[in-house]
């Protein structure tokens, strides 16, 4: 009797484990979500008022660039079931658009090159291929090239005058990067690449900004200003 009832309690905790578990990671999951949605909330908050107290001025094209391809990449991620680790996407995609509103009615850009447009334009000619693949990967791997090449103009600007842009905020968006890739539900080339290549660039970004500081501050001489300029943040 007593080895039955050791077996029935062994058998319990075997069906009970596996479900445990699951529910463990789930909640786990929505804690790390949670968490990419709150500093995204805390990054934007911060830009918004970096731009209009003047201290940077984004670039308009690669802010545009990145709103429309963060919003298509989060529906991608939705459909091939990210769940609640593709909605910090979808909220800094549209607080991006904002962002590139903001960017265009202060004028921070009044000098786009040449480049800009070159980056500008091959960007937007990578998002129709939304419309003309039924697979989700090749549109996340398109429109997560485009988001890439969205960094072009500001990645000029922050070479010339790296104190137009916020260093902080690129380096925390990688950490929110970070934690919306631990966050996934499901984990696939279509729902991670996104996050992870545009977190990478973050980073680089973040690292041409502190050297380039860092060289000007040696060299000032070297400084190529653009019209406007901003404190270092």
């Amino acid at each position: 009797m007593r080895a039955g009832g050791v077996d029935a309690a062994a058998e319990r905790r075997g069906l009970a484990g596996p479900t445990a578990c699951s529910s463990g990671r789930t909640v786990h999951k929505e804690l790390l979500s949670i968490a990419a949605v709150a500093l995204t909330f805390v990054l934007f908050a911060g830009y918004v008022r970096l731009i209009r107290s003047g201290r940077i001025q984004p670039h308009v094209f690669s802010w545009l660039v990145w709103g429309m391809g963060t919003l298509t990449v989060f529906f991608a991620q939705l459909a091939d079931g990210a769940g609640v680790g593709a909605w910090p996407i979808g909220i800094s995609g549209a607080i991006t658009i904002y962002i590139a509103a903001l960017s265009y009615a202060r004028r921070g850009d009044t000098q786009i090159v040449p480049s800009d447009w070159r980056y500008f334009l091959a960007a937007l000619s990578a998002f129709p291929a939304w419309h003309f693949t039924s697979n989700p990967l090749s549109a996340v791997v398109i429109l997560t090239l485009a988001d890439l090449l969205g960094f072009g103009p500001t990645v000029r600007r922050a070479y010339l005058d790296p104190h137009l842009e916020s260093c902080r905020f690129f380096a925390l968006a990688a950490l929110r990067n970070l934690l919306v890739l631990f966050a996934l539900e499901h984990y696939s080339f279509t729902t991670a690449l996104f996050p992870a290549a545009v977190g990478g660039a973050c980073v680089l970004l973040a690292t041409l900004l502190v050297v380039r500081r860092r060289t000007l501050a040696v060299d000032p001489v070297h400084l190529q200003r653009e019209p406007g300029s901003g404190m270092e943040v």
